[in-house]
């Protein structure tokens, strides 16, 4: 299936930034693989990060528009029967799930950083009925970073990038836990504010 996604995301690389934007779209590419690869080729100095960055990030934010529409239009059987096909399993789609109903909308940013339900986490927003926009901008600024620690790892580790998942981790683990203490604080502080305005 690499080998497939390798070659998939070479064919696209004729058509320059717009070619990630568009591998991307697809959920069934991972970002882990094409990002990786476009850092090589920046490392080649055949692409600009910057460009590349942007381009990366609209692309990862298109794709999980279509989860998002699944969990909305389908629900969770439709989400159950055909969520294979993006490479989503019912593991991923429970987590989700869970952490979606724990900590809210802010789980579409948060979520982008966490291995087990940065994939699945926009079915539960689709299936909650999140506002579109909120999804797709909460989408947005975390796929930013996402796209240019992968690049940058690719980038670094040169002829190397296809080691780049692990390393990618080393990174945002500890981000992933930053944001995550920030959302339950922020929770805390909005419960603390509806009690002293109920009492």
């Amino acid at each position: 299936m690499n080998d497939f996604i390798i070659e998939f995301t070479n064919f696209l690389k004729q058509f320059s930034y717009f070619g990630v934007l568009v591998a991307l779209c697809f959920e069934f590419v991972p970002a882990e693989i094409v990002l990786p690869l476009a850092g090589f080729w920046i490392y080649k100095g055949e692409f600009n990060i910057h460009l590349m960055a942007l381009a990366g990030t609209i692309g990862g934010t298109i794709g999980p528009m279509t989860l998002y529409a699944l969990g909305k239009y389908g629900g969770r059987p439709m989400v159950i029967k055909y969520g294979k096909f993006f490479l989503v399993n019912q593991k991923q789609i429970d987590a989700s799930d869970r952490f979606f109903k724990k900590y809210g909308a802010g789980v579409a940013f948060i979520a982008r950083f966490l291995p087990l339900v940065r994939t699945a986490i926009s079915i539960p927003c689709g299936m909650a009925k999140m506002n579109f926009w909120k999804f797709s901008v909460y989408t947005f600024l975390a796929m930013y970073p996402i796209t240019y620690i992968y690049l940058y790892i690719g980038l670094k580790l040169g002829p190397h990038w296809s080691q780049a998942g692990a390393l990618f981790n080393q990174y945002t683990g500890p981000l992933a836990l930053v944001f995550l203490m920030l959302i339950i604080s922020y929770i805390i502080v909005r419960k603390i504010k509806n009690k002293k305005v109920t009492t």
